[in-house]
């Protein structure tokens, strides 16, 4: 009796298990596919009405007007009234790395130490994550998975968000290290009675000067043929070389120019800037340098008692009309969990000023293009992944964001997720007779 009852409660927890897991990951393409009569936007700025997307062996093959006449391939999908879209790119996340903030076990995205380029986000990320399958339904199916902490974070890779393991998740392994470029001005903490004026960091120069004498040892071991390796300074060598980019995490005028003009001396010279708030004012410096700008979201409050109130959701417009190559990243309070607002945060930003199709680009083809991920994704491109998705209305508008098939490099995705059962679940539970 007592093993029928140990039995029973095995199988209770199996099923259980089983019920919340993720979604299998979809098998290689094998059956091609044509979308006919959807709106397609490409995500480079046009669009195509009544369009014919096909796609076969997980690249597209074709981009064109459905009055062409062409020969359908595979299974045609009727798309009349709906619209296409390339998969959404979401920069600077944290997906993957944390599933449970109060749980230490999961958490993976902070090091311990403060210079750390040599640590990976790569090996860390985790497939499987809850989180990151319930981006897919909106559309984010891609995501430059980045750690946290210290001055230097460590390295990023960029991850697409149906695979079986960090082996197939990965699209781009190790594409940047990220700086923390240390705070031009600082204030007391009003909670403790401190004045809050701003003020001068006098800690300012002595941490900057750490770091470029950190990047000036690096490059010094670099050149030499020491006999005892040295792992951080070895994971710095894409910098020097160009073949890594140094994302640096910055605010201020003063911060940014110092942090451009010490890279730019050291010979680091592939340089993406975070966050960045007050670039507008440097503009000819970045334009000058090829620097994009990776900005925040944009439902955030203005960050001075001067600011306009609408400054966040303007922020955008500002920048691109200086003529900066602009991407949009998720890092900030709940980012894991905000990241699934991505389109969200684009519409947000085109109702403040920008063209619908140039917000689109912040999460298609301008992040491709600052990730270094243009020659697989970011726009509907004959020669592309075929990573996209069908959804009924406008993408960036959450009354018109729903998905009806989806694919990561042709592969069909499934879009349930835990949380979609859980929505239906419930939907029935009150749902009136």
């Amino acid at each position: 009796m007592k093993n029928k009852y140990l039995y029973t409660l095995i199988c209770f927890i199996f099923i259980l298990g089983n019920i919340a897991a993720q979604q299998t990951p979809a098998p290689n393409q094998t059956t091609a596919f044509s979308i006919e009569g959807a709106t397609a936007h490409l995500g480079n700025g046009k669009i195509i009405e009544n369009s014919l997307i096909m796609f076969a062996n997980g690249k597209i093959t074709f981009v064109g007007s459905a009055m062409m006449r062409i020969a359908r391939i595979g299974t045609i999908i009727q798309a009349s009234g709906k619209h296409i879209y390339p998969g959404f790119i979401a920069a600077n996340t944290s997906l993957g790395l944390v599933e449970i903030d109060a749980v230490r076990a999961t958490d993976d995205e902070d090091e311990v130490g403060a210079m750390n380029p040599h640590i990976r986000s790569l090996i860390a990320y985790n497939a499987e994550s809850k989180i990151t399958e319930s981006m897919r339904p909106n559309g984010v199916f891609m995501g430059q998975i980045t750690p946290r902490g210290g001055t230097i974070s460590g390295t990023s890779s960029i991850m697409q968000f149906d695979a079986w393991n960090w082996e197939d998740a990965a699209l781009k392994i190790d594409d940047a290290i990220h700086l923390n470029w240390p705070k031009t001005y600082t204030s007391g903490r009003k909670w403790l009675g401190e004045d809050t004026t701003l003020k001068e960091d006098e800690k300012y120069i002595k941490n900057s000067t750490k770091i470029i004498n950190y990047f000036t040892d690096a490059k010094a071991y670099l050149a030499s043929n020491a006999s005892i390796k040295n792992i951080p300074f070895e994971a710095t060598k894409g910098l020097f070389n160009g073949q890594q980019k140094l994302f640096i995490h910055v605010n201020g005028e003063k911060g940014i120019t110092d942090a451009i003009k010490s890279c730019k001396e050291l010979g680091i010279n592939n340089i993406v800037l975070v966050h960045a708030k007050g670039a507008e004012n440097v503009s000819e410096l970045l334009i000058k340098n090829n620097i994009s700008v990776i900005i925040e979201r944009a439902h955030r409050l203005p960050e001075g008692e001067d600011n306009d109130y609408d400054m966040p959701y303007r922020n955008a417009k500002i920048l691109l009309d200086k003529g900066i190559v602009v991407g949009l990243g998720m890092q900030g309070d709940m980012e894991r969990m905000s990241t699934r607002n991505l389109p969200f945060y684009a519409g947000t930003y085109a109702a403040y000023g920008i063209d619908k199709e140039e917000a689109l680009k912040m999460i298609t083809l301008n992040t491709a293009k600052i990730l270094g991920i243009n020659n697989l994704v970011g726009s509907l491109e004959v020669g592309k992944d075929a990573t996209l998705f069908i959804s009924e209305g406008d993408a960036l508008d959450m009354r018109g964001n729903i998905l009806t098939d989806a694919f990561i490099q042709g592969r069909k995705l499934s879009l349930e997720t835990h949380q979609t059962t859980l929505w239906k679940r419930y939907s029935n539970k009150y749902k009136t007779k």
